[in-house]
């Protein structure tokens, strides 16, 4: 199988660090490039963040673009309550010296999109921002794309930063609505990733068994994670939401069911910020141009993510 060509769009911070490590080692995925958005963790974290994790994955030559620094129009705060002071546990600050790419995030989207119609992915594991600007900047982004990933929204379920959001939805819900409404896309939501994406106990005793870089590099940024999700979900663990929609991308396979709906985003100001509303029963008349995936294998996602940790090839359980 040829690789897929991919830029990944990210706020950096815990699972989406995992989420380029497992993009990057898998074979069937081709990182090109790597764009920056605002989200979960002050800026210049993320920047520095995303450069380290291309670092350990040996791909450190991949250039990362800085993208935007903020929403489209609204105020956020970052998750560093989730992932800790940086995004990386709380104690991890790298500072790899490597310099940023000149281009403007959006702007490289743009580019490399108009110089291989057709051939590029985007992989997209944080707000929207960046997708959103790189649409207003070449309205036949849709067309000039193979494929858009989307981890985000909430299909149906309860959010995971207020009862009616996603985290990436509700940072910046005017560019999460622009993007759902002109692109098709394939969403990975939170309540999906909440049951299918969870390395629990189990799966942490192996990892603290392992002697490797990857091995240790996870078990330092899950510290934080797992205590919020064991006190906010419930589950004694760590959801991957984004290395889950990386996953799944690399491997189709790992899907079981999946449906194809209208799906739009509730931008206003309030209760409802964020909200994503997925029309499950066709009672709207929106052009269902999105597939929401509605089932994954979740122990061969979790046995995809082991092997990477342990031997630095997440494809091996699944060929």
């Amino acid at each position: 199988m040829d690789s897929k060509r991919v830029i990944v769009d990210t706020d950096t911070a815990g699972d989406d660090t995992q989420a380029l490590l497992y993009a990057c080692l898998s074979e069937r995925i081709a990182v090109e490039a790597v764009t920056v958005v605002a989200g979960n963790v002050p800026f210049d974290h993320e920047v520095e963040n995303a450069k380290h994790s291309l670092q350990l994955a040996g791909a450190a030559d991949v250039p990362v673009y800085e993208g935007a620094r903020s929403p489209l129009v609204k105020e956020f705060d970052h998750a560093e309550y989730v992932h800790g002071e940086g995004g990386l546990g709380g104690e991890l600050f790298p500072d790899t010296g490597i310099d940023s790419a000149e281009r403007f995030g959006p702007s490289a989207i743009v580019e490399r999109a108009r110089a291989a119609p057709g051939e590029l992915s985007l992989l997209c594991i944080g707000p929207l921002t960046n997708v959103a600007l790189a649409l207003a900047e070449e309205p036949d982004l849709p067309a000039l794309l193979d494929e858009v990933w989307v981890m985000g929204g909430a299909a149906n379920h309860v959010g995971n930063v207020t009862p009616a959001a996603e985290y990436n939805f509700w940072v910046d819900p005017e560019a999460a609505r622009r993007v759902m409404e002109a692109f098709e896309t394939t969403l990975v939501d939170w309540g999906g990733c909440l049951r299918d994406s969870v390395l629990g106990p189990e799966a942490f005793e192996r990892v603290g068994g392992m002697e490797s870089e990857l091995a240790a590099f996870f078990e330092t940024i899950t510290d934080p994670v797992r205590e919020f999700t064991r006190e906010t979900q419930g589950v004694d663990g760590t959801t991957q939401p984004d290395s889950l929609t990386a996953a799944c991308m690399a491997h189709p396979g790992l899907i079981e069911e999946s449906g194809r709906y209208h799906v739009t985003v509730d931008e206003r100001e309030g209760l409802t910020r964020g909200y994503s509303a997925v029309d499950v029963d066709d009672v709207t008349d929106g052009e269902a141009r999105t597939r929401v995936i509605e089932s994954v294998d979740s122990a061969a996602f979790r046995e995809s993510m082991l092997s990477m940790l342990a031997d630095r090839d997440p494809d091996a359980p699944l060929a």
